[in-house]
């Protein structure tokens, strides 16, 4: 009979080898359903949580790690560890997803998923995609205070990034980084070069071996700040950063239409109970292609929230703010009033062209009020003008304006007749204004307004929750071109855009350009703004470039000159059936083919090397007939010259031979193919 010392002791030898086996950190692998992306996933009392990331057997991030901390809203308490208190098995998943008004009609996912139940009600979500990426997120079962969250990424090597840096940088304040439009050329360095002191915006790209591309981003972005990401001078190692809660804000900045903050918290979130915090991405592809065709931002972003779309219309915009009003050749003084207005109505309406907007400049300056509109318009007037002639008008709208007053905005201008607002120059990511991009989507959405936000971070899922928000900025578009030294290499940055930012969602790069600047003939000029690049570089840009609400940058005078041009850009799409990459080498050049119905369009553009393309054209299915548009033979000199060459196919369906096109692109340069093409494409269908 054993004793109760005895006893007591064997219960205390217990405890303690099951308290050594707690403490042994737990490992979980998580593989894309192709078994060919994996994520180790480790728990460990030492180190807290860490996931690495390999592809076809080769590591390309270490042991990374995540966390929260937390004050907990029962009882103040800071929460720091994440402790694990079970896992779920993987499960599996192929979805497809509706995507109205994108670069394809529907889309696939395919993934595993892991979900770890967390103490203080939190919990973790892994998934792995396949030809996608591994993504997680934390969830938050109640309501709590976010002191901070750590975000690192110990990549395999000291590989070279593709980074965008804020604009602003002061040392000895840097909080000034977090007032940011999110726009600015790429720099790309190894890892470790990064400027530790300087924040850069997402998405970034890394370079890693073998080819292989790691895109960095977030998506599903609400009730939390945007992340930005920095060297720490350490090889191969990025980490996270976030604005912290504004504590004190004043009304100033650009017109007086943005708030500024003078005062941050100590934290950066308050987060509700039931809280989704963003999805944290790392796509991974194989080659630049499969790249710039990922859709992980849409398909992790929360679904749609609206029960009827099919008042959203996108479409192409008549734009005045970029070519300054300057139309010539009429009785009137160009500017912002009724008869220019009547002008750009009348040239969207013969042409096709959806909308026309009224960028800044219609309502009072320096009033931040939507209500105060110029003498110089009559708005109720114009909208009537233009619903005669089958055109839709938008609003340009500066942030703190539109956001006073929103629901009487909205209801105001609905009723008046007006299609939606441009919204501008918010310049911040903090929770309170990634909130406002959800309050205001919501608000247009309840008076059937689209939106196009600028001054603005990444779509990161909203276009997919709000899909009457057609189009973001957030990126160093065609305006720089009004004022950017001679130094600035636009075309380089075109050649980038579609694998790094692109990967987010769309964005309004407004093209279209009608004066194209050979290389070293451009100059900075704000009345009469040029390209840089071909002609064709610009008629490409329609397609390579995603933007359901796609504007038509020059003067309508100008496109008058250019019928032809005009003509085509004004018949291309902005929302697409399929779209597939056909070809393409980071900052180097792309061409991408997008389908609607049976008529495809094909678009290339090159970096400031001139080069030589293949393009079959069999894969987009039985060709009957093609027109194409090429640069110039003296598109080096002159950018605005190029060539329009039209096919017509007989009996290809009793032809073994594939149609083949090459075409050359100038420095700069660029082409643009308009295909009919019935039956199937050889393509194969998108799983991310």
């Amino acid at each position: 009979m054993m004793n109760k010392y005895k006893l007591l002791g064997l219960l205390v030898a217990m405890v303690v080898v099951c308290g050594t086996l707690q403490a042994k950190p737990k490992s979980y692998r998580l593989a894309s359903p192709d078994g060919k992306l994996v994520s180790n996933i480790v728990f460990s009392a030492e180190e807290g949580v860490t996931y690495d990331i390999v592809c076809d057997g080769v590591t390309l991030m270490r042991p990374s790690h995540i966390g929260l901390t937390r004050l907990v809203a029962s009882g103040r308490a800071l929460v720091s560890s994440l402790e694990l208190v079970r896992a779920s098995r993987v499960r599996f998943a192929i979805e497809p997803v509706p995507s109205p008004f994108t670069r394809q009609a529907e889309m696939y996912s395919s993934y595993n998923e892991m979900i770890f139940t967390l103490k203080d009600g939190l919990s973790l979500v892994f998934r792995a995609y396949d030809n996608g990426g591994v993504a997680y997120r934390f969830v938050s079962a109640k309501e709590c205070i976010v002191r901070s969250e750590t975000v690192e990424y110990n990549f395999a090597e000291d590989f070279t990034a593709t980074a965008p840096y804020v604009s602003a940088f002061d040392e000895k304040s840097p909080d000034v980084q977090y007032s940011t439009s999110f726009e600015n050329l790429y720099t790309t360095l190894p890892l470790s070069q990064l400027d530790s002191r300087r924040l850069c915006f997402l998405p970034l790209l890394v370079h890693g071996p073998q080819g292989i591309k790691i895109c960095l981003t977030e998506t599903a972005l609400h009730d939390f700040p945007g992340l930005y990401l920095k060297g720490t001078g350490q090889s191969g190692q990025l980490v996270g950063d976030h604005a912290r809660y504004p504590k004190r804000v004043e009304q100033g900045g650009h017109n007086n239409l943005q708030m500024l903050v003078k005062e941050r918290e100590d934290f950066i979130a308050k987060v509700p109970a039931g809280a989704k915090l963003p999805w944290r991405i790392a796509m991974v592809a194989r080659d630049d292609a499969q790249l710039a065709m990922n859709n992980l931002s849409y398909l992790l972003a929360d679904p749609c929230r609206l029960t009827d779309i099919s008042w959203i219309k996108p479409g192409k915009v008549a734009w005045d703010w970029w070519n300054n009003w300057n139309i010539e050749g009429v009785d009137f003084k160009a500017g912002i009033n009724n008869d220019t207005y009547k002008y750009y109505i009348d040239f969207a309406s013969k042409n096709g062209i959806e909308y026309v907007i009224l960028d800044e400049g219609w309502a009072v300056n320096m009033k931040a009020d939507l209500f105060q509109v110029v003498p110089e318009i009559d708005l109720p007037m114009l909208v009537r003008y233009a619903e005669e002639r089958n055109v839709g008008l938008i609003l340009w709208a500066g942030y703190y304006a539109f956001d006073r007053d929103m629901e009487r905005v909205c209801q105001h201008y609905s009723d008046m007749g007006i299609k939606g607002f441009k919204i501008d120059f918010m310049d911040r990511d903090d929770q309170v204004v990634t909130d406002f991009y959800y309050r205001a989507a919501a608000m247009c959405a309840k008076y059937q307004l689209v939106a196009d936000f600028h001054g603005a971070f990444k779509p990161a899922g909203l276009n997919r929750t709000y899909p009457n928000v057609l189009n973001f900025e957030g990126v160093a578009g065609l305006e720089q071109l009004k004022w950017a030294p001679s130094t600035w290499d636009q075309v380089q940055y075109d050649t980038e855009l579609p694998f790094i930012r692109q990967t987010a969602g769309p964005m309004d790069y407004t093209q279209g350009a009608m004066h194209n600047a050979a290389k070293g003939c451009y100059f900075p000029c704000w009345s009469e703004p040029m390209s840089q690049g071909t002609r064709c570089h610009q008629l490409a840009l329609y397609v390579v470039l995603e933007s359901p609400l796609n504007m038509m940058c020059d003067a309508p005078t100008n496109y008058e000159k250019e019928k032809e041009c005009t003509k085509l850009i004004a018949s291309i799409p902005t929302t697409w059936d399929e779209t597939y990459v056909l070809d393409g080498k980071v900052g180097e050049y792309i061409v991408t083919a997008r389908r609607k119905g049976d008529v495809w369009y094909v678009g290339g553009i090159t970096n400031w090397t001139p080069r030589d393309l293949d393009v079959n054209l069999s894969q987009l299915g039985n060709v009957e007939e093609y027109v194409y548009y090429v640069d110039g033979k003296n598109a080096d000199r002159k950018g605005s010259d190029y060539q329009a060459m039209s096919v017509t196919v007989i009996n290809q369906n009793n032809s073994d031979k594939d149609i083949v096109e090459t075409v050359h692109l100038a420095p700069g340069g660029g082409f643009l193919m308009k295909v009919v093409a019935k039956g199937p494409h050889t393509f194969g269908t998108h799983l991310y």
